[in-house]
């Protein structure tokens, strides 16, 4: 056959039983605190195994969205209380890729409070040998204008991931990788704006500044390099800037 086709993706069960609940605790048609039916009777009513069902409910436990109480049943939680981060990417994929700007701003904020930190710490804690794979990163990066928009997001997320690697702290790189779904949300937006601009030289050219503040180990630097970096991409993401 000549003709072209696109694999089909359909959810697993667990992940179909998983996004429904998850809508109807988003959308407030399950309340706070508001106990669900029986494993056995939630499972008829969705037709799935109780088994399944069980994996989803775990899921959903795991996220913020619900409470699992022995001998008491399942119970939805505040998310805005009990959240964890696993849930910002179902907040994202309910509210169709849009988040309100409060969302947005905290998100942002967030940004700042850490890799800005973890910026210093990479200066004052990499070694030669450790920062090779920001390194090469950088050179890829000298050929931007040839890499796709997939190519474009992935890069910049390994190099703020690396940067954190080289802070040594376990936690950041973590924390990163947590808010990957979103983070790659708003680089998407950006590099999908501005693909063709004379802007992402502006960006490269921040992530060399970064790195040679990290390889020449001037950790005061690096934190102002991407600070700056960081409330650059912000103006531009909210179309601040011309």
């Amino acid at each position: 056959m000549s003709v072209q086709v696109v694999p089909l993706e359909v959810p697993s069960l667990k992940n179909a039983c998983v996004q429904q609940l998850e809508a109807l605790i988003l959308s407030g048609e399950l309340k706070i605190n508001e106990k669900l039916p029986s494993e056995r009777d939630l499972a008829a009513k969705l037709q799935i195994s109780r088994p399944v069902l069980h994996e989803a409910l775990v899921d959903l436990a795991a996220k913020g969205l619900v409470r699992i109480e022995a001998r008491r049943g399942v119970f939805v939680n505040d998310y805005r209380t009990h959240g964890s981060c696993a849930l910002l990417s179902s907040l994202l994929a309910f509210h169709e890729n849009k988040l309100d700007t409060n969302f947005e701003n905290s998100l942002l904020e967030m940004r700042f409070l850490v890799e800005v930190e973890t910026a210093g710490l990479a200066a004052e804690r990499s070694t030669a040998k450790s920062r090779k794979p920001l390194a090469e990163i950088i050179s890829k990066e000298a050929n931007y204008q040839q890499l796709t928009l997939i190519e474009l997001v992935e890069l910049d997320f390994d190099f703020h991931l690396q940067i954190a690697i080289l802070s040594e702290n376990r936690m950041y790189p973590l924390i990163l990788n947590s808010f990957k779904g979103v983070y790659t949300h708003f680089t998407r937006a950006f590099y999908r704006q501005y693909h063709n601009s004379p802007i992402l030289a502006d960006v490269f050219a921040f992530h060399r500044d970064l790195y040679t503040a990290i390889n020449m180990q001037h950790a005061e630097e690096a934190r102002l390099v991407m600070k700056a970096m960081l409330a650059h991409g912000e103006r531009f993401l909210k179309g601040e800037m011309s």
